[in-house]
């Protein structure tokens, strides 16, 4: 079992940056992969950015790809995602998954979430 629980959300004009943290718990943290996904009001949920165990793969959405990046403490049981240049259509709850990895490899597919921080832009 990993206990996952994201910081950083928060109101931004349009522009701007911010930084979303993911402490996690319960597991060796270095041994899963890890994602942020979001999900904007009446729209499905979708993975924006993952990262593998090392941090050595990552994935990023088309839709963040160039203004938002992950990384990943393992010493600190924590996982970022740095998001620059924000437009409105970034608003929505942005939550930390993991999975558990065999391979250092991303995955898209999650057996954990965290409870979900809001980020909302304004134009």
């Amino acid at each position: 079992q990993v206990q996952l629980v994201e910081s950083g959300g928060g109101l931004v004009q349009a522009g701007g940056s911010l930084r979303l943290s993911c402490a996690a718990s319960g597991r060796t943290f270095s041994g899963y992969a890890m994602g942020w996904s979001r999900q904007a009001r009446g729209k499905d949920r979708e993975t924006v950015a993952a990262i593998s165990w090392s941090g050595s793969n990552t994935y990023y959405a088309d839709s963040v790809k160039g203004r938002f990046t992950i990384s990943r403490d393992n010493a600190k049981n924590t996982v970022y995602l740095q998001m620059n240049s924000l437009k409105p259509e970034d608003t929505a709850v942005y939550y930390c998954a993991a999975k558990y990895s065999y391979h250092d490899l991303i995955t898209l597919s999650y057996d954990y979430w965290g409870q979900g921080t809001q980020v909302t832009v304004s134009s």
